[in-house]
């Protein structure tokens, strides 16, 4: 019988899963390296989908000192048809494995972490993305590691999309970038020329793992429906250059029309 592959991704969902990395990583706090290792491994505790660094506890210049439980609340989100998962907005406290908090203490430096208690990943440590700088070889890594098992194409396309919100038509193009990244809805980018309204720049600011540091903008005709409705990244990484200065809305909250055929609005995490 034939099998949709993706629908193999939640199959091992509840479980905790590594995955070893040839990259040398460095972990960096107060300007004091803290880790420098050839052996980390990608973990996802069960239900997360966004990987987290373990480093080996030998290669931690520095204590790893047991410490009491943070608490933090669960926020599940919906990827699709799937069962409910944890994206970074649950933050690191938030744990569904067994193990112990600590703190990795390295001169000044300071973060925090979590040692596993499963034996086949005994004398590693978890640490927060987020309490640290953080290097694959020499160059920095933002957001949160990379998924090995995810990758991102973009094509650029004749295919006809408008955009519209209550009535209002938003955007009209024949020449969409579209970006298609594994698990998340296809994304269509939009040269600014093909705008219908004009766009405020928002101060909210987010950051794509892949695609860099991204701003947010608003569409007044809209009221609050137009608040951050799309975004756009004007410095991506080189190999994401293309769609440098294109805008880009949430699906998840506009009316698309796509080849004349409109288009159900996707479930993900930014519904």
């Amino acid at each position: 019988m034939a099998i949709d592959r993706a629908s193999k991704f939640f199959d091992h969902l509840d479980e905790l899963r590594y995955q070893p990395t040839e990259k040398r990583v460095r972990v960096l706090a107060a300007g004091t390296t803290v880790a420098d290792t050839r052996a980390a491994l990608l973990i996802w505790e069960p239900r997360r989908v966004v990987a987290s660094y373990a480093i080996p506890t030998v290669d931690i210049r520095g204590d790893v000192v047991a410490i009491e439980a943070t608490a933090a609340d669960e926020r599940p989100v919906q990827l699709g048809a799937g069962p409910p998962v944890l994206d970074p907005s649950t933050a690191f406290a938030f744990h569904t494995a067994a193990g112990t908090p600590v703190e990795i203490v390295s001169g000044a430096a300071r973060g925090v972490g979590y040692r596993l208690a499963d034996p086949d990943l005994d004398g590693y440590v978890v640490l927060d993305f987020d309490a640290f700088d953080w290097l694959e070889e020499d160059e920095s890594i933002f957001g949160h590691p990379r998924d090995p098992f995810s990758r991102i194409d973009m094509r650029s396309s004749s295919r006809h999309i408008r955009i519209e919100l209550g009535g209002v038509v938003l955007a009209e193009s024949s020449r969409p970038v579209l970006l298609f990244e594994t698990m998340i809805p296809a994304r269509f980018y939009l040269p600014a020329d093909d705008l219908q309204v004009a766009l405020t720049r928002s101060d909210t600011r987010t950051v794509c793992a892949y695609k860099g540091h991204a701003t947010h903008w608003s569409v007044d005709v809209a009221g609050e429906d137009g608040t951050d409705i799309a975004w756009s990244y004007e410095k991506p990484p080189p190999e994401l250059s293309q769609v440098a200065g294109l805008v880009c809305f949430y699906q998840e909250r506009v009316d698309v029309t796509l080849d004349g055929v409109a288009q159900l609005r996707p479930v993900t995490p930014w519904s």
